[in-house]
């Protein structure tokens, strides 16, 4: 990246990072069970909600305990279950048409990332009626408050019940819209495990890794706060201490728990600091292929983190000797690759594969830009990299590459000479 591109990339970064003690950042409101929720919504005198969830999530009856409570609370619910991963557009306004036509007055966001995104932007268009998803594309574009807004996360992973950002994709055009703005951030999130239990493994498993994505990113990035940081610590211990008991075992009760805590506090760490790279070739792979978002985090998390260098050194071996894998008396150097060797175990155990067959060669010049575009300059990234540095990404990821040895082809030598390197070293 040229001097030019870079300082201004750090000064916008330098300028976020200053205002953060001002900004108005809110933790929601924890509730440990979906069974507290009518109670809450006859105080605030709510009697007309709309759930937004999934069809599969309400075909395992995951969400009828909940529908059944509010049914004896005479509070009605109205049920969009259409939302799917990587949710889109039209998934946006058929809800905020159910929503209208019940005159609801509040919303239930129950599932993954997909449904509490889906709630997020509804809940944006409700306030906005005459702004598309398109015009609010960006940083601080929602300004107006949002009805009441609860998340109920199945998964432990995304943290989007702690976050102010939602990702919709345009459903014609592929495109995806972050959108991110302090009114997003759910009034209420409900941390109840049993609503995880009967989540499969490779849910579990990919979803805890993304949890582990934001946790990182937050870390090592320029942005954070003593706050973050220390949630970012906590929430990487719990993940390495309690992601293969979950995989393991589903009706581990406390391992469930601890991972939504987990993925609770990776959330409100990057709300605050922000993600990276890995983030941004994600998002693009998710647009364009419809890749789920967790699992392009976990495959790409080890590659990033490797690319990112002697910049992310001393940040990685932090967290390394928070989970026990290094001691301070080692180098950074050290620490730093003990972790990442951890996590390519743990993608190892948790069956999480090293491609995504979806990557075709001649889209990754474009995706490569979409993750430019998203990532610089509000991204606090270690070490930036422009669209050209993005494209070894893709391909160290590409099926092809991996199958026909042809990775060492498509990377830049410097790379290779850093890579062996990384692989020896320690």
């Amino acid at each position: 990246m040229n001097f030019a591109k870079k300082t201004y990339c750090r000064t916008f970064q330098s300028v976020f990072r200053a205002a953060l003690p001002v900004l108005p950042y809110r933790k929601p409101t924890l509730l440990e069970s979906t069974k507290e929720l009518p109670a809450l919504f006859r105080k605030k005198k709510i009697f007309r909600v709309l759930l937004i969830t999934d069809a599969s999530i309400r075909g395992f009856g995951i969400t009828k305990p909940l529908e059944d409570s509010l049914r004896k609370a005479h509070i009605h619910c109205r049920v969009y279950d259409r939302t799917v991963a990587n949710p889109t557009s039209e998934n946006v306004e058929e809800a905020r048409a159910l929503y209208l036509r019940g005159n609801c007055q509040a919303i239930i966001g129950f599932g993954g990332g997909s449904s509490i995104d889906c709630a997020k932007a509804v809940g944006a268009r409700i306030a906005k009626p005459h702004q598309n998803l398109s015009q609010m594309e960006g940083i601080l574009k929602v300004h107006k408050r949002l009805p009441t807004l609860v998340a109920i996360p199945t998964t432990a992973g995304t943290g989007s019940e702690a976050t102010l950002a939602a990702v919709i994709t345009d459903s014609k055009t592929r495109h995806k819209y972050p959108i991110n703005d302090f009114p997003l951030i759910p009034r209420y999130a409900v941390l109840d495990p049993e609503v995880t239990r009967t989540l499969p493994r490779h849910v579990t498993a990919s979803t805890g890794m993304d949890a582990l994505t934001h946790a990182i990113e937050a870390y090592i990035g320029r942005s954070t706060t003593k706050e973050t940081r220390a949630d970012a610590i906590e929430a990487v211990q719990l993940i390495f201490a309690n992601l293969d008991l979950a995989c393991k075992n589903g009706n581990n009760m406390e391992a469930r728990r601890n991972m939504l805590h987990a993925a609770y506090l990776a959330g409100w760490a990057f709300s605050k600091s922000y993600v990276g790279y890995v983030h941004a070739v994600a998002h693009s792979l998710g647009g364009k292929y419809n890749v789920p978002h967790g699992l392009a985090n976990a495959i790409l998390l080890p590659h990033v983190l490797e690319a990112y260098g002697p910049s992310a050194y001393k940040k990685l071996h932090e967290l390394a000797v928070c989970v026990g894998l290094a001691s301070r008396a080692n180098t950074d150097q050290v620490g730093a690759e003990a972790l990442i060797r951890a996590i390519r175990a743990m993608k190892i155990r948790l069956d999480i594969p090293d491609t995504i067959p979806e990557i075709q060669r001649e889209d990754i010049p474009a995706l490569a830009r979409i993750a430019a575009k998203e990532a610089n300059p509000l991204y606090p990234v270690p070490k930036l990299m422009e669209a050209e540095e993005l494209e070894q990404f893709y391909y160290d990821v590409m099926e092809e590459s991996h199958e026909t040895g042809r990775n060492s082809g498509n990377r830049r030598p410097t790379e290779d000479l850093l890579r062996q390197r990384h692989n020896t070293a320690g």
